[in-house]
């Protein structure tokens, strides 16, 4: 599933231990594999696991969790930003009426465009939700490209300093005076690491980065740094073998085509209708989590005359492939996953192969 999910896929403030979904027609039949039966004896006899199944957008998620689906007897729990939006559908990607008859889905539509969802949320939201399909003798599937989750869910949540809305009030009167691009020459000069990472003009994370340094003295990468350290033991951890399964494309020119061909099919669709819409609402802004989310901002920009509507297909397309770049740049940071190069022939059943050996751990 998808999608911009962002921070990097994380659009939210968020306190961490280290620092539109593809349609598919329905999944392959593979020629052999291991019952549904034997899988839910499996998931009976064992405390809570699950099957993390990650990628950039337009990587075939979808499809991977359907062929998946035909198999065992799976919920899936998605990880993804933006599919937690109600009235946020086309330009997400969201799964069709018919996948989501298909198997059980969560984390889908719980939020109003107004609200945020954070990556704390998440992980409680997450974990309760594997327990819960575990006791339902089920194989808890999650799905989605954002990294940001996923890595808080694996990683765990820090000690990080929380949010403060005082400094954030005045990191926003400085940011509208001098602009974000001066705060983030600000931010190069006490957190080098981060601020290499970051947009000049990536008001949401530039204003995150300097609330923990001037909150705690200490730079975001600090706290990232420090607890990747305690990580290395539990990331290279054998059980970990085939959990969080990741599918990157060998060739960008491959990804590339399918985020054009997918944009362009939203667009069909109604895309602009849709956050013409939302805007009509008349309480959401573009500084809103939802309204940042790829495609949605430059959807927004058009709509608000700062920006021409012959623009919107090539600056979404360059802004998703800038978002797929990321997750993968974030998925490159997660040792313990195993690759799944998606734009081979044999994807599908290298990705039920790993599946097989992950279930055949929790014996």
């Amino acid at each position: 599933m998808q999608r911009p999910q962002n921070p990097d896929d994380g659009h939210h403030a968020h306190r961490m231990k280290n620092g539109a979904t593809e349609r598919s027609a329905g999944p392959p039949k593979p020629n052999s594999s291991p019952s549904g039966g034997s899988a839910l004896h499996v998931m009976k006899s064992v405390g809570a696991n699950y099957i993390a199944l990650a990628g950039p957008t337009a990587s075939g998620k979808t499809a991977a969790a359907l062929a998946i689906a035909a198999q065992y007897p799976i919920e899936i729990i998605s990880v993804d930003s933006a599919l937690v939006y109600r009235g946020m559908d086309i330009g997400t990607a969201k799964p069709s009426a018919h996948e989501l008859a298909a198997v059980p889905h969560h984390l889908i539509d719980i939020r109003d465009p107004l609200q945020a969802y954070s990556a704390a949320e998440f992980v409680l939201d997450a974990q309760q939700l594997i327990e819960d399909i575990n006791a339902r003798g089920k194989l808890p599937l999650l799905v989605g490209g954002t990294m940001l989750y996923f890595k808080a869910l694996i990683d765990g949540l820090d000690d990080m300093p929380q949010a403060d809305p005082a400094v954030r009030a005045v990191l926003a009167s400085e940011a509208a005076k001098k602009g974000w691009p001066a705060l983030h020459a600000e931010l190069a000069r006490v957190d080098p690491v981060t601020a290499a990472r970051l947009a000049p003009n990536d008001s949401q994370r530039i204003s995150r980065a300097l609330e923990v340094f001037r909150i705690s003295g200490q730079p975001l990468a600090f706290f990232h740094q420090r607890n990747a350290a305690k990580n290395i033991v539990s990331n290279n951890c054998q059980t970990c073998d085939g959990a969080l399964i990741s599918l990157e494309p060998s060739d960008r020119a491959w990804l590339h085509g399918r985020i054009a061909e997918r944009f362009d099919a939203m667009l069909a669709a109604g895309f602009l209708d849709e956050v013409r819409a939302l805007r009509a609402r008349g309480d959401l802004t573009p500084d809103l989590p939802s309204m940042r989310c790829v495609g949605y901002r430059q959807a927004w920009e058009v709509l608000d005359g700062s920006s021409p509507i012959k623009e919107l297909r090539d600056r979404g397309v360059f802004a998703t492939r800038q978002l797929a770049k990321r997750q993968i740049t974030w998925l490159r940071a997660m040792p313990q996953r195993r690759v799944v190069a998606c734009d081979e022939p044999s994807a599908l059943q290298q990705v039920l192969a790993l599946v097989k050996r992950q279930t055949d751990n929790f014996r």
